[in-house]
């Protein structure tokens, strides 16, 4: 019994995790990237992958979203002959989708390089994202219909090997292009060609990735395909859905997790254009690219990977605080909020205190020596480590508000999140000229603005009140004292030590102090500490301090 319960447990945190680790690999993928092709190849990549992502949002994880959920009401009351008919519905209403925005991106690809981004030279990436986006279309529409039929962890391991080729995809054709482009630049005496190939071949990675995926799941649909066909013999459907019913069912439910989805990333897009125009404004058009190349390549990956992390601890919670709403169990679901919450601080207040103590030898370790950037991308990670927390509350509170299908306030969260975001950046860099740093404060914003309404609407609905001593407070103090000690450790050891070994010492110390103050200040017990790697120690120490 206990080693089927830990296969169902470990079944279950494949499938859950899977967004969150898919999503990971997208963030860190950019690290050896940046180096393979350069800031500047990062900065031509950065338009063509995030228009990638927007397209992909809808044409295949909001399609997936949408028609997993219809079929699956069918295939628990066995209507298999509907269930069939919305995949094929939704397959032809996805491929119409997936070639219209391909041929956007194809025929588009001048308009969107040179007015939208500002970037002439990412055109030849923008173009190689066409056919990606209609494979990743297809690919959508094979997750949804085995998630409809509960084949969960197939599609996260459908997931985690698309992440996996795309990111040595995109490091070996990158690699591979940007070594001809330097053929290419040294012949017309211009350099920023071989970065120009080094962003069409990442995104040619990119679009591998995506023909691997849909052949696996190609090869998963036939090797179930009699297994689904049997079950026709069964069905129990009391009459045969037209089309026309189908596809509005599907629209109603794509659109609204759609716009949310594409509202909630939209931003980067935007950011990339002020930025762009701020450096041509203040003359430094020369280091335009670099510089979003080092913010998109070098900076976004740290601070969403830490922030992912976060959420990982946070995640599995989600579900089942909406499922008690759902039993009206409330105050089932209030404990789980409040050590939902809880447990959101203790991981991301130390995550983003760490992150921003410890900026520089990260960011040595991840890019390498000592220089000038080092201590510029040590600055931007100081300033926006809070997104971090942020980030964290914004997801346990935006995903709560999803799986309670509060699809409205979730649609008004994110669209005034991303106005005034777009505001600030345009005042902050388009007026005030603050580049990056106004784009941080922009970032801060939306996060905060975000976390704040989407907390307002949820707690109209389930009357939540905060623990703020033991939930919150506690927490930061914790976090706040371990963050001192790995200040002045890290002070100490970087005389004569380097990046590596300071992050290898100051980051357990660090862990250890944190989860200590935590027993002190009585926010976690020991039944929780039970459960931590090494927690018998702990344990020990708060019986011999009186505390446990």
């Amino acid at each position: 019994m206990n080693i089927r319960w830990m296969a169902k447990n470990l079944k279950n945190r494949i499938v859950l995790s899977a967004g969150i680790v898919s999503y990971m690999l997208l963030l860190l993928m950019r690290i050896p990237l940046s180096r393979v092709i350069g800031d500047a190849g990062a900065g031509l990549f950065a338009p063509a992958f995030e228009l990638f992502i927007l397209t992909n949002l809808v044409v295949s994880y909001g399609m997936s979203s949408a028609m997993s959920g219809i079929i699956r009401y069918r295939v628990k009351r066995e209507r298999y002959r509907n269930a069939g008919k919305v995949f094929q519905t939704a397959f032809a209403m996805n491929l119409v989708m997936g070639t219209v925005a391909a041929l956007f991106l194809l025929f588009f690809s001048s308009w969107i390089a040179e007015t939208l981004v500002l970037e002439e030279l990412s055109r030849m990436a923008v173009m190689a994202s066409a056919p990606a986006v209609f494979f990743a279309a297809v690919t959508g529409t094979f997750r949804g219909y085995f998630n409809g039929y509960g084949m969960g962890v197939l599609t996260a391991h459908s997931q985690y090997i698309e992440k996996i080729a795309m990111f040595a995809g995109a490091l070996i054709c990158g690699r591979a292009f940007y070594g001809y482009g330097q053929k290419v630049a040294a012949l017309r005496q211009v350099e920023a060609h071989s970065y120009a190939y080094g962003a069409l071949g990442a995104m040619l990675g990119v679009f591998i990735s995506q023909v691997i995926a849909l052949l696996h799941l190609l090869l998963v649909y036939v090797i179930y395909a009699g297994a689904f066909k049997g079950r026709l013999g069964q069905d129990n459907s009391r009459r045969a859905e037209s089309r026309f019913e189908i596809q509005r069912m599907i629209v109603v439910n794509m659109v609204p997790f759609a716009a949310v989805a594409v509202l909630s990333n939209l931003f980067m897009i935007a950011d990339q254009r002020y930025l762009n125009y701020c450096m041509n404004v203040t003359e430094n058009g020369a280091a335009r690219t670099a510089g979003w190349g080092c913010y998109y390549g070098k900076f976004a990956p740290l601070l969403g990977s830490c922030a992912a992390v976060c959420c990982l601890f946070v995640h599995g919670m989600t579900g089942k605080i909406a499922n008690a709403y759902e039993r009206e169990e409330y105050r089932n679901m209030r404990e789980r909020m409040g050590r939902a919450i809880r447990n959101a601080s203790m991981v991301s207040f130390p995550a983003a205190i760490y992150l921003a103590v410890l900026g520089k030898p990260l960011s040595v370790c991840c890019y390498g020596r000592v220089t000038a950037q080092s201590a510029v991308l040590a600055g931007w990670i100081a300033k926006g480590a809070v997104v971090a927390v942020l980030f964290t509350f914004c997801f346990l509170f935006g995903q709560i508000l999803y799986k309670m299908r509060m699809l409205r306030e979730l649609f008004l969260a994110a669209a005034a999140s991303f106005a005034v975001h777009l505001a600030a950046a345009y005042f902050m860099t388009q007026r005030g000229h603050m580049g990056v740093e106004g784009l941080l404060c922009a970032l801060i914003l939306f996060f905060g603005v975000y976390m704040v309404l989407a907390f307002v609407f949820l707690n109209r609905r389930v009357k939540y009140q905060p623990d703020w001593f033991g939930g919150i407070l506690f927490p930061l103090a914790a976090a706040a004292v371990s963050g001192l000690v790995v200040y002045l450790l890290n002070m100490l050891l970087s005389g004569f030590a380097g990046a590596a070994v300071c992050m290898i010492v100051c980051l357990p110390v660090g862990v250890f102090f944190h989860i200590f103050f935590l027993v002190i200040l009585r926010v976690i017990g020991e039944g929780e500490l039970q459960e931590m790697p090494f927690g018998f120690l702990f344990i020990m120490l708060g019986r011999t301090i009186g505390v446990l």
